[in-house]
């Protein structure tokens, strides 16, 4: 019923019975993609310009160099009609000799037009531009290929430079429905509902997969080592593998990204700056965000130098503005632990804000958070977090200035106290019980580090106060008897101060106290019959140990300073390294040397690079304090005392030596959270503990479901990465990791654990099931073989030698176990000529050893020739007769039986049986019916053992060959690697 249109932006507002609409009439995105070196292509109205940055002056962001018009497509062609306008631009990176374009737009149903042009004339030598339909994007494959989607099978299509059809792919995944570039020649990604697909065109497999809703853009590093992946609320990083390395979500739609191509400050490749409808952006690889700026408008960022973002506007129309990356610099070199730069930054650079603070506290860098923070409430958290007790000290003092000595700064003194015991510098935690006038816990720590001069001015102390349980207790520690039978007699117990005076042989103050007692009508008699003097419930003389050592703090571990401060010093010639190295070329036409498929090396990224920072807060000025304690004889003195001359009753106790530095040790990692930080492997992560990991790790790799077979072999990994030694009488055992690479010092963080399985088990339990078969136990070989099967997945390979020996050693266990199951089928068919001559056909197709081979034959040739079946028997007695041992004096009676049944067969040459069998057509066998599988036959496999199955009755069941490996289901395969 009514419609507005918005003053300045493409926005319609309508208004109907049910409500309000806001729509905008076609989308405002200019196509564009970056160029090799310095350029950018990109379309403006029906022209297609090259953009160059190179050639920037003054404020502009470069010179626009027009190339081509572009033509008018689809029924709107003569009107140029809302919508007509390209949606989608790639250029061949991989073509260095000249210019290619596809431009592709949503008319019609979609369409692309290629566009050849010259690299040193773009303007002048431009060929017709080929057309052709298709949806979505079209993507360069090589130098002189190109892929598109055909938009009614979905098949990819693959063109040259002629616009002529080489090939057709059938999408690995249904549902396809765009292209994007692949970051190497051949590869594209494609997208299928909520997932992206790494597919290689070539040799059509699945390099990669991950979930990424709703994909709108793909942008690729300048190195080609990561990609970013712009989905409509979100963004998701991956390496070249396509193996995710963060996801960051967001409320807002992302409009563009682009990665940062500075050739200084070791952000190329590593920082991500995206933008939405309001604000400027960013992400690192390690998860990280923040934002930068907020927009006016919105924009289309197109490439990041430093701190200056290229973009284009809905006008299609270059602009460069300004940015600050500090924040974004500052965490990615934290991550990266290039601390001189971090400290330079924290120097030089205006970081700040709570968010900083926490988000250096979240990462275990305490220590850095301290140079932003001036609240001393705030540094003394983080002073505590990080163990500084030096700056925790002095953000106590000036707390303590700003509030006085109340409740709060007695708490603050109370927390740095238990810091420090906990450290156990002693000294600090008695200038903290000083400063809280914590008595009691300062006379035991006194008694503790026998400083015995200090406790009897603490008694005195306790005298002053009237305090009669601290007098006690104080002449208690100092194993002082006569005081501590004046403070029971001035309490008023006077029995029990005569039962210590007499215990203590105190005989005058006893008789004393004896005229005291009985002076208030009281008597002494039987006092002492309570006391059982001279076992072990009577009393004895308690005295305070002697002291070991008593000058200076206690010993405390040395090791090397590792502080913030100290790495910059350290580090100063070297801050911001980067800017002194050569520039770094951010070409990206070299794309086409990227085509190989194992640039795995940034996998691991910069992820998680904070946990292991070591860092100590530590200083090794003087810590030697004035006098705490000075005023607590006028709050408790008398008037006697008061008239006396001022003593300092305290002056002992401020002697504090200046060698309390405590040196915390870093926090070391237990092995069981190495090990499985260091491997992939499932036998790792069994012997670090992680049941749970490692049956996931071989449900991933080989699709194991049932673990009942498996349970033995990982128990072994567990029990046996350990040593268990025992202590000393009363104490537990300990328990020794076994490590594998400690040979020439300890591995530290790099460590990994011995395995029970190795390749000397594996090749003894095969010697072993070879025993048994040749000598017809068939039942124990089967569980020799069997057993081997088991052990592999938990068997680590030292080498590639070792790995192929153990992929060997796989395939000779399928084939014997299906050969011993084959056998077992042939007893129970024995009435039926045809399928017993079938089986012992196929028993013959088993892989086994030559001497296994001769069995096999031998038994082949006497079941057919006795059914009558002389067409085949005819082919295993030649099939004997080639073998090398047949030719052995040994023998000799079974090479004349065989020539006797060839010659018999060649003669009556009929088959009395029609079989199931044909000898001259390659085919794998039926692990569960024992039927040839040809190659025109429908069939599923066990990724682990490879045993086939005839059509997919047993997708998603048990494999019989192994017995734990679920069958139909496509995975990894066999991990033998470290």
């Amino acid at each position: 019923w009514i419609l507005a249109a918005h003053r300045s932006q493409n926005l319609l507002a309508a208004g109907h019975d049910s409500g309000m609409i806001v729509f905008k009439l076609e989308r405002e995105r200019p196509a564009s993609a970056n160029g090799p070196g310095d350029k950018l292509y990109y379309v403006r109205g029906r022209e297609l310009f090259c953009h160059d940055y190179a050639r920037a002056t003054g404020g502009s962001s470069g010179v626009d160099v027009p190339i081509a018009s572009l033509r008018r497509v689809g029924q709107q062609a003569q009107t140029d009609g809302i919508g007509s306008g390209p949606r989608f631009l790639s250029y061949n990176m991989h073509n260095p000799t000249e210019g290619n374009v596809l431009v592709c737009s949503e008319v019609d149903g979609g369409c692309y037009e290629l566009i050849t042009f010259s690299l040193t004339n773009p303007g002048g030598s431009i060929s017709d531009g080929k057309r052709g339909s298709c949806l979505g994007p079209g993507v360069f494959l090589g130098r002189n290929r190109f892929a598109v989607l055909d938009r009614h099978k979905r098949e990819i299509v693959v063109k040259n430079l002629n616009n002529e059809t080489t090939k057709r792919v059938q999408a690995p995944l249904p549902n396809v429905d765009c292209l994007y570039d692949g970051g190497a020649s051949g590869r594209i990604i494609l997208r299928a509902d909520d997932r992206a697909v790494l597919f290689e065109v070539q040799s059509r497999r699945v390099i990669g997969e991950l979930t990424a809703p709703k994909i709108k853009n793909v942008v690729w590093s300048p190195d080609g080592t990561k990609v970013a992946l712009l989905c409509k609320y979100g963004v998701v990083i991956a390496n070249r593998q396509l193996e995710q390395l963060c996801s960051i979500s967001d409320t807002v739609r992302i409009k563009s990204g682009a990665w940062d191509v500075s050739p200084s400050g070791g952000t190329s490749s590593k920082l991500f700056v995206y933008t939405t409808l309001h604000h400027v952006k960013y992400c690192l690889s390690t998860g990280d965000t923040g934002t930068i700026r907020t927009l006016d408008n919105p924009i289309y960022a197109t490439r990041v130098v430093k701190d200056q973002l290229f973009c284009l506007d809905r006008e299609a129309r270059s602009r460069v503005i300004s940015i600050d990356t500090t924040e974004a610099r500052f965490k990615l070199a934290l991550a990266n632990k290039k601390y001189g730069q971090v400290m330079h930054m924290v120097k030089h650079s205006r970081l700040c804000g709570r968010a900083i603070v926490a988000y250096l506290q979240s990462k275990g860098f305490p220590e850095v958070a301290l140079h932003f923070v001036r609240d001393p409430q705030t540094r003394f958290r983080l002073a505590l977090a990080c163990g500084n007790i030096e700056a925790a000290m002095e953000s106590a003092f000036s707390l303590e200035q700003q509030q006085g000595m109340d409740g709060k700064a007695r708490d603050v003194w109370g927390e740095l106290g238990s810091e420090a015991l906990r450290q156990g510098n002693h000294q600090v935690v008695e200038m903290s019980y000083q400063r809280k006038k914590d008595f009691d816990r300062l006379s035991f720590l006194y008694m503790l580090t026998g400083d015995s001069e200090k406790l009897r001015k603490m008694l005195k102390i306790s005298n002053m106060r009237n305090d009669i349980m601290g007098r006690y207790h104080n002449a208690l520690l100092l194993g002082d008897a006569a005081e501590r039978v004046a403070v029971l007699e001035a309490s008023g117990n006077l029995p029990l101060a005569y039962i210590s005076a007499k215990l203590h042989g105190l005989e005058d103050v006893a008789e004393r106290i004896k005229v005291a007692i009985e002076t208030q009508e009281g008597s002494v008699e039987g006092l002492m019959e309570k006391v059982a003097v001279g076992t072990k419930k009577g009393g004895r003389l308690l005295q305070p140990p002697t002291p070991i050592i008593r000058g200076g703090n206690w010993p405390t571990l040395e090791i090397k300073k590792t502080t913030l401060e100290d790495l910059s010093a350290a580090d100063a010639g070297e801050e911001y390294e980067e800017e002194a190295a050569a520039p770094v070329s951010t070409d990206t036409g070299g794309a086409a040397a990227w085509d190989d498929d194992f640039g795995m090396g940034d996998a691991d990224g910069g992820a998680g690079a904070a946990a292991d920072d070591g860092f100590d807060m530590v200083d090794d000025d003087d810590m030697g304090w004035g006098d705490d304690l000075d005023d607590l004889g006028d709050e408790f003195g008398d008037d006697d005392a008061a008239k006396a001359a001022p003593v300092d009753e305290m002056a002992g106790l401020n002697e504090i030596s200046d060698d309390a530095g405590f040196q915390m040790p870093p926090a070391g990692r237990p092995p069981a959270a190495c090990w499985a930080a260091n491997s992939s492997h499932a036998a790792v992560h069994m012997a670090a503990g992680g049941a749970s990991s490692a049956m996931q790790l071989l449900h991933r790799q080989i699709a194991a479901s049932d673990f009942t077979n498996l349970k033995g072999p990982m128990l072994g990994c567990y029990l046996g990465s350990t040593v268990s030694l025992p202590g000393i009488p009363g104490s537990g055992s300990i328990v020794v990791p076994l490590m594998r690479n400690d040979s020439s010092g300890h591995p530290g963080n790099d460590s990994l654990p011995r395995t029970t399985a190795n390749m000397r088990t594996l090749v003894a339990g095969v010697r072993q099931g070879y025993r048994f078969f040749q000598t017809g136990k068939f039942n124990e070989a089967k569980n020799a073989f069997s057993e081997v099967l088991s052990q592999i997945p938990l068997t680590i390979a030292e080498n590639t030698s070792e790995a192929n020996e153990m992929k060997e050693m796989l395939e000779i266990c399928r084939e014997y176990i299906t050969a011993i199951r084959i056998k077992g089928a042939m007893a129970e068919a024995g009435s039926d000529p045809v399928r017993s001559t079938e089986l012992a056909a196929l028993f013959t197709h088993c892989n086994l050893q030559p001497a296994h081979l001769l069995l096999a034959l031998r038994s082949a040739m006497g079941t057919s020739f006795k059914h009558k079946n002389f067409i085949v028997a005819a082919s295993f007695a030649r099939r004997l007769l080639e073998l090398p041992d047949m030719k052995s004096e040994r023998n000799a009676d079974l090479r004349m039986k065989a020539t006797k049944v060839l010659q018999k067969s060649e003669q009556m040459a009929r088959n009395e049986h029609t079989l199931n069998y044909n000898e001259n057509a390659a085919f794998t066998i039926d692990c569960k019916d024992f039927v040839p599988i040809y190659s025109s036959d429908e069939s599923v496999k066990c990724s682990y053992s490879g045993s086939t199955y005839k059509g997919s009755e047993m997708k998603g069941n048990i494999d019989l060959t192994d017995g734990f490996c679920t069958v139909g289901v496509e995975t990894i395969g066999l991990v033998t690697g470290k």
